[in-house]
């Protein structure tokens, strides 16, 4: 097992020092200079080339990235160009609205996904099974900002039920809080509902057909004891690895969603940063980002070990 975590976790920074490097010379490849952008549209050639000096963009790309890489590394992305502030501190200031907005979304999509899936492999080929499966399909299909859109005419102009946009602290009330995020939180979630849902119902079909599933049933086990004590645990692989993919998708779903409900997320930040090309922000982003996809992918692999104790061995 110590093995296997050692694989993982080298396999880990291998990936992440390649994000950095591709980060970095992606936006170095990108039309456009920052030393233009903050120097204005009616700067002189000296007076970008000075303010390239001063960022130190005149040096060897080499150079620049072992300091760019030198920074990151001690948590350091620099300086907005727009508002002259550092990068960690705006990416801190906008980061409770977004591990709000993710961690309804999951719970939401996750807890409903695996019981669907359940009960459907469950009643395959029948009523239930087909109902929850086409919603599934429903879900999967529509675009998060249709679904969105359609949620606030529903249940916040028509109904008045709830707000249309924005967010509010926990510190300023858990029913508040959850107020906000619930119709953000269910129109992203829904994709991931319904990939985890088919996801789950395909592997417990599989766990459902084996022999120990038979011969719990026939000692007269319960079928919730049968679905949940016996055939779910041993199904719990694929499932934790799509429940792990939908987490790092989230990353590239609150960017629209946050939009939609004008949350104050790092989603919104990194739209703003790419319409007003402040690279610093957009770097620091992407490779935070980044960095949050693959430790979800790490937490999901060492996940096997506990769920299937073969890996362990």
């Amino acid at each position: 097992m110590a093995a296997y975590i050692a694989r993982r976790l080298s396999a880990t920074l291998v990936v992440m020092a390649i994000v950095g490097v591709i980060v970095f010379l992606l936006l170095h490849a990108a039309p456009g200079s920052p030393a233009a952008i903050i120097a204005g549209d009616n700067a002189t050639p000296a007076q970008i080339a000075l303010i390239n000096h001063e960022l130190g963009l005149d040096r060897p790309l080499v150079v620049q990235f072992g300091i760019w890489a030198w920074r990151v590394v001690r948590g350091q992305f620099g300086t907005s160009i727009f508002s002259g502030v550092p990068v960690m501190d705006l990416v801190e200031q906008r980061l409770p609205a977004t591990v709000s907005l993710s961690l309804v979304t999951i719970a939401f999509a996750a807890t409903i996904a695996v019981i669907a899936g359940v009960f459907a492999a469950w009643r395959a080929g029948g009523l239930l099974d087909q109902v929850l499966m086409g919603i599934a399909a429903l879900g999967f299909s529509v675009p998060v900002f249709v679904v969105g859109y359609l949620l606030i005419y529903l249940f916040a102009i028509t109904l008045h039920w709830l707000p249309v946009q924005g967010y509010v602290p926990l510190s300023r009330g858990l029913g508040s809080w959850l107020a906000h995020l619930v119709l953000p939180g269910t129109a992203l979630g829904l994709a991931y509902l319904a990939l985890i849902a088919r996801i789950t119902r395909a592997s417990m079909l599989e766990v459902l057909s084996e022999d120990y599933i038979r011969t719990a049933r026939a000692k007269g086990a319960s079928p919730l004891s049968q679905l949940f004590g016996h055939a779910l645990r041993n199904a719990g692989v694929p499932i934790a690895t799509v429940i792990g993919i939908g987490i790092a998708l989230l990353i590239s779903g609150v960017v629209l969603t946050e939009t939609v409900f004008n949350i104050p997320g790092i989603g919104r930040l990194t739209v703003d940063a790419i319409t007003n090309r402040d690279y610093p922000i957009i770097q620091g982003v992407m490779v935070i980002f980044s960095g949050v996809y693959v430790l979800i992918n790490l937490m999901v692999d060492l996940s096997y070990t506990l769920i299937d104790p073969r890996i362990r061995r």
